[in-house]
């Protein structure tokens, strides 16, 4: 008996840390099936996402947020902070807008920037 529990007893440690091992608590994987409608929303979003983001690395429109008193930089971040529901918003708005309308633009992309200012202050 004391010679099997001399031997034995790398077994018996191997045993209890598995024993410990599986006892411990995990959390299972949840899966779903994703629908078509929620793969080409976010397909949707990241284009005008991309979209935004190039207006505002234009030149005029900089320029125009530097008049206002707004960093440009600033006003990246808080696009990209923009939920993809906003983000669609903003990208039907832009669509909406006539062809050459630059100065519409601007002030559509200043209005929408200093409300996304006003909203995120307030909820400071």
């Amino acid at each position: 008996m004391i010679v099997l529990r001399k031997r034995g007893r790398p077994v018996f440690i191997l045993m209890i840390s598995l024993a410990l091992l599986v006892s411990i608590p995990f959390h299972a994987a949840l899966a779903a099936l994703v629908d078509t409608e929620a793969a080409v929303n976010s397909v949707r979003g990241s284009d005008a996402r991309a979209r935004l983001h190039q207006y505002l690395a234009r030149g005029d429109v900089q320029a125009a947020l530097r008049a206002q008193g707004i960093d440009p930089q600033e006003a990246e971040a808080r696009v990209a902070s923009l939920t993809d529901a906003e983000i669609d918003q903003l990208a039907s708005r832009l669509d909406e807008l006539p062809a050459g309308g630059v100065l519409g633009f601007v002030i559509l992309v200043l209005v929408i920037v200093l409300l996304v200012f006003v909203i995120l202050k307030v909820a400071k």
